[in-house]
């Protein structure tokens, strides 16, 4: 292979479009991607100039844009004294900084902070925290993990299993995966009645408490499942089957946590403390990849009372110094509580501007959560075309499944957040 000149941005998207596999695409039928060059505030740029603004926040985690000075300092300050450090029999001031930090913002009995590289290691450990606790509480049939319809909790091999087996994205590697338990999606809707569901979720742990280890959930928000919006208070029957089976309750906060559904964590919507926490996406604001899972002292005590004595994980890059003080600013930007007033504003915004578009012929639903705004089609998103649509208007969105919708970073003006809602509601009637 003849090396080549990548300086013209024909040619690195060229290289990219033969070579670059980017997620969930065909590699040999790649689609058309778009060249970014530089990004600052909430707006990125591209390789002929055009700026869009980024109604994703990149995935859902740039919470306050791009170039934040006091992030940008925080991780270049860090490099200027140690980039990465293994965390096996070592420590660092950055990683203790952050674990103090998320021990003080989440709820009170989560105690423990156990980092990873990624939301779906995190799911991982948490996963293996729940089967280790059992296995220290001498039970060690108890294995399987009871999850709910419609959520999603990562691309890797234990996050896939608790992932909706039939409507998510992983159904091909169902042969590969651990068998779990799925309870019924609980009603749509923020004030939804839930008996039904309360019953038969309470009737399915009872008959299969003896195998499981664990209950998982992505509280009152489900994300890449279908942007699913729940009753708050199934937190609590969760809360209460876990209780009474002697099972770990985990929360996966990793695309709700920080503040993007109107509280610090989408947990305190139903005031329900879990077991175990997940937390990822906007724990840096985007700047690097981190996550974390955090316990209570007794998951702690239970999984050091297992047979192998200690938590059986532990990622090359686990609390990487560059990405805790990344996290570290990122915390302390948001604990001056501006974002509150923001996430409201723009919840307000989204309902007053994304509720006409319940008119269009094409939207079966319109539904709004704090910083989080969803148009609902009765057909699959054609992806490229919607995606065209929006950047014609000046806003990067990304749809899936029969979703348009935003998640932009919590600075959004009133002025950019019209222009983001225009552009969703066209792109819903274009597609």
């Amino acid at each position: 292979m003849q090396p080549i000149s990548l300086t013209r941005s024909r040619d690195i998207l060229d290289f990219d479009r033969r070579h670059v596999w980017h997620p969930y695409t065909s590699m040999t039928r790649p689609e058309t991607t778009t060249l970014i060059e530089s990004a600052d505030g909430i707006r990125l740029t591209t390789s002929d100039g055009r700026e869009l603004i980024d109604a994703m926040s990149s995935w859902w985690c740039a919470i306050h844009g791009y170039r934040h000075p006091q992030i940008v300092d925080a991780v270049r300050r860090q490099a200027a004294s140690m980039s990465h450090v293994m965390f096996g029999g070592l420590t660092h001031r950055p990683a203790v900084a952050l674990a103090e930090a998320l021990i003080d913002i989440t709820p009170e009995a989560l105690r423990h902070v156990f980092f990873a590289d990624s939301g779906s290691v995190s799911v991982e450990v948490a996963l293996k925290m729940a089967v280790q606790y059992q296995r220290g509480q001498g039970r060690p049939e108890r294995t399987r993990m009871m999850a709910l319809s419609g959520g999603y909790h990562g691309d890797t091999a234990g996050a896939m299993s608790v992932c909706d087996p039939v409507g998510g994205m992983h159904s091909m590697f169902a042969g590969i995966l651990p068998r779990q338990l799925f309870a019924a999606r609980p009603p749509a809707g923020i004030a939804a009645d839930f008996t039904a569901w309360e019953h038969q979720t309470r009737q399915l742990a009872d008959r299969h408490a003896r195998e499981l280890a664990g209950i998982v959930c992505e509280p009152v928000l489900q994300g890449a499942g279908g942007m699913h919006v729940y009753n708050p208070r199934c937190l609590t029957v969760l809360r209460e089957i876990a209780d009474e089976h002697g099972l770990v309750l985990i929360f996966d906060e990793i695309a709700t946590g920080f503040g993007r559904t109107g509280e610090y964590f989408a947990a305190q919507h139903g005031d329900v403390t879990p077991d175990v926490m997940c937390v990822g996406k906007a724990l840096t604001g985007g700047y690097l990849t981190l996550a974390a899972t955090l316990c209570t002292t007794q998951v702690a005590r239970g999984i050091s009372a297992s047979d192998s004595g200690v938590l059986m994980h532990g990622p090359t890059f686990m609390a990487n110094p560059l990405a805790c003080a990344a996290a570290s600013a990122n915390l302390s930007l948001l604990s001056a509580g501006g974002w509150r007033d923001d996430v409201r504003r723009i919840e307000g915004q989204l309902s007053r501007q994304l509720t006409p578009a319940r008119s269009v012929p094409a939207v079966t639903d319109v539904r709004i959560l704090g910083a989080v705004g969803i148009i609902q089609l009765d057909h699959p998103v054609d992806v490229a075309a919607a995606s065209q649509s929006a950047m014609a208007r000046g806003v990067w969105i990304r749809p899936f499944r029969d979703l348009i919708y935003t998640m932009p970073p919590y600075l959004t003006d009133d002025s950019d957040l019209s222009t983001v809602c225009e552009a969703l509601v066209a792109a819903a009637r274009e597609g």
